[in-house]
């Protein structure tokens, strides 16, 4: 049987979901992380003692929030998830706000944890040419395709679900340009080169021998002639990368690093670099200027004669 408060939320609950589809845009990731720890909520303080009956959204309290964050931590919840919850909660309350559900959103008073944001791993450009430069043979469709996933990762930056979205109509070869659906339902035109633009070319010469009797208009396509997963296009890089020595934690994202790291470090700007990659705030894309000044320390104390200390000095 459901705890009470979970029944009696259930309204409040469905309309939290339409407002997070509709009004948000959220991914079905989101929506379903979102109504998770909604639910965790609900069912940790209709267990309290108390606990408000019937429990309505205008009966959530500061207190109860904190009793479930507290009550989290103490279990060992990591302060990135606990961030999550938190916003879970800011979010469902501000829909409850606006539909007059509630008078002020509580949440609002509570601060979220400090995270330490770890910089990302970024292979150096010797790395994304081995990648890119050792060929997988024999040169079957599924080859060209990975090729050409592969080169578009990094020629492009693009996301790895925004790149199994792809269409082949949002392909512009001519131009060399992708018409890209990034986060919150936000359209982008993102470049590519001229050597991504060839391994393009390829695939799409022989993508009618992957579709075979389906007419589906994903640009790249698995074995039975379907849309790649996301998770597809994770194993395909790993397959890569242990083939030629790679470490196996690369990911499609590391691709994504590269392409800011080693455009930051041939002169781009963030603000174009931000537009590129599709920050809505630019704070999310200055992580690669520590990114790039790590590097340059890097190269600086490996290679300056009197970066390091001579012997004998104190």
């Amino acid at each position: 049987m459901e705890a009470p408060g979970r029944v009696t939320m259930h309204p409040y609950v469905a309309a939290f979901r339409t407002y997070l589809a509709v009004e948000r845009h959220a991914s079905p990731h989101t929506i379903r992380n979102y109504l998770s720890d909604l639910q965790q909520f609900l069912g940790f303080v209709s267990a309290l003692p108390g606990c408000p009956t019937p429990l309505t959204p205008a009966a959530i309290d500061v207190a109860m929030l904190r009793a479930f964050l507290s009550a989290l931590h103490r279990q060992g919840v990591g302060h990135t998830s606990l961030a999550r919850k938190l916003a879970s909660l800011r979010s469902f309350l501000h829909c409850m706000q606006a539909q007059g559900r509630v008078c002020e959103n509580v949440a609002r008073h509570l601060r979220p944890p400090t995270l330490r944001r770890p910089l990302p791993h970024v292979l150096s450009l010797e790395h994304v040419t081995t990648l890119l430069d050792t060929p997988d043979t024999p040169e079957t469709p599924l080859r060209l395709r990975d090729q050409a996933i592969l080169e578009l990762l990094y020629a492009s930056g693009i996301r790895v679900s925004e790149l199994v979205a792809l269409n082949v109509q949002d392909v512009d070869l001519h131009t060399r340009m992708l018409r890209v659906q990034g986060k919150g339902n936000k359209q982008r035109q993102v470049f590519f080169g001229r050597t991504a633009a060839q391994a393009l070319t390829a695939y799409l010469a022989v993508r009618h021998v992957l579709a075979g009797q389906h007419s589906s208009p994903a640009l790249v396509l698995n074995h039975h002639g379907s849309r790649l997963s996301s998770r597809g296009v994770h194993l395909l890089v790993k397959k890569h990368c242990r083939r030629i020595g790679l470490p196996t934690t690369t990911s499609p994202h590391t691709l994504r690093h590269a392409f800011a790291t080693h455009l930051l470090d041939n002169g781009a700007d963030l603000r174009s670099i931000q537009e590129l990659l599709g920050h809505a705030q630019l704070s999310t894309t200055q992580k690669y200027t520590h990114v790039s000044t790590e590097r340059m320390l890097d190269v600086y104390s490996k290679a300056h004669p009197r970066a390091r200390r001579r012997q004998g000095d104190t």
